[in-house]
């Protein structure tokens, strides 16, 4: 039973090694936007696309971080997490339109020009409150955790898991998608939100915005290192990977496995929204299309690539694929989702723990 309550341990470069790699790792992108800062002729400057493109694959990590605090330690596959991250996107791009205000196309005082060209009369009730950045970051936060908690409840009292589970979730985000799809939902149909143009009185095509959200997504990867870190080295860590190891004996034991497996679900969808949140200002765009199942899987992938259950492998996944997919779809877009297949069935095969399982031993 306590060899199940272990999470693989770094063996090969042990942990003060993996440690300090991963200061080193910091350290290299906290540099970024100083190097983005240098003459464009100087060998050492990074263009504006990179640290764009960085910013995406740090929000990208944490997304993978909160599925593997769900999957990875309470066995929890959830293929609908990119709907969490797509919820916490619309809740600042929505924001985000409320700023534009009389600049836009069409010039409305109060409605986004998107409505004024649908024919909205007055702003829809559930728009209120977003002209203000902390009720935004607020909604990013609370209504993926809302969802996730009302499904969650549902499914883990009725001991919905495993493949059912994950069909739910996977249902759950395309419906999502369909609804959002809809003009007569507010949300800007097809389209989504796009043509941002300041965020906290700073306008967003500038470099110093750039680097300000660049750094606020590397400080939330941290934070929710520390706090993922925190859980699953705690008794209710270990309670948790019990449970995805043995439920029902975790159940006769007499824990409370509905609502230990309620609050990491919830918990893992929020820090997905947060992430969402960080993702849109950065790529200037969120639409329906977020919310496309496919998405979520390729999460799920960065997950299993890295190493399922390891948190560090999870941030190994997601930057080491998504660098893979950049490079790829520049040179051979077709290709994409042929490698990608490929690439989880060679780590299913060959690497069962990961490419994080390349550097550690195996749990004895």
């Amino acid at each position: 039973m306590s060899a199940s309550l272990a999470a693989p341990a770094p063996g090969g470069f042990g942990r003060m090694t993996l440690r300090l790699v991963l200061i080193g790792a910091v350290l290299v992108l906290a540099m970024l936007p100083a190097l983005n800062r240098l003459p464009a002729d100087s060998a050492l400057h990074v263009s504006d696309f990179i640290v764009t493109v960085t910013g995406k694959w740090i929000t990208y990590a944490i997304l993978a971080l909160a599925i593997d605090l769900a999957w990875g330690y309470a066995g929890i596959l959830s293929l609908g997490h990119g709907a969490f991250f797509a919820l916490g996107g619309y809740a600042i791009g929505m924001h985000l339109m409320r700023l534009i205000g009389p600049r836009g196309v069409y010039g409305h005082p109060t409605l986004p020009d998107f409505m004024v060209f649908l024919g909205y009369q007055e702003l829809p009730w559930y728009w209120l409150g977003f002209d203000h950045f902390p009720f935004a970051i607020l909604m990013a936060v609370a209504v993926p955790g809302l969802l996730a908690g009302v499904v969650g409840y549902l499914a883990f009292r009725s001991r919905i898991t495993g493949v059912y589970l994950s069909i739910i979730t996977q249902a759950l985000t395309y419906a999502l998608m369909l609804a959002f799809f809809r003009n007569d939902m507010g949300f800007g149909g097809n389209n989504g939100f796009t043509d941002f143009k300041e965020l906290l009185g700073m306008p967003l095509n500038t470099q110093a915005a750039r680097s300000a959200l660049f750094y606020a997504s590397l400080l939330l990867l941290l934070g929710a290192l520390w706090l993922c870190s925190s859980i699953t080295k705690s008794k209710l860590g270990r309670v948790l990977v019990a449970i995805r190891d043995a439920e029902s004996r975790v159940r006769f034991l007499g824990y409370d496995v509905t609502q230990h497996k309620l609050f990491v679900f919830v918990l893992s969808a929020m820090i997905a929204g947060l992430a969402g949140a960080l993702y849109v200002p950065q790529v200037g765009i969120i639409n329906p299309g977020e919310f496309s199942p496919g998405n979520s899987i390729e999460a799920v992938i960065w997950v299993a690539v890295g190493g399922r259950g390891t948190l560090v492998g999870a941030l190994l996944g997601a930057f080491s694929v998504n660098a893979l997919k950049t490079w790829l779809t520049t040179v051979a877009p077709g290709l994409w989702l042929f490698a990608l297949g490929g690439l989880f069935v060679a780590v299913t095969l060959f690497l069962p723990r990961g490419l994080i399982g390349l550097f550690s031993k195996a749990p004895k």
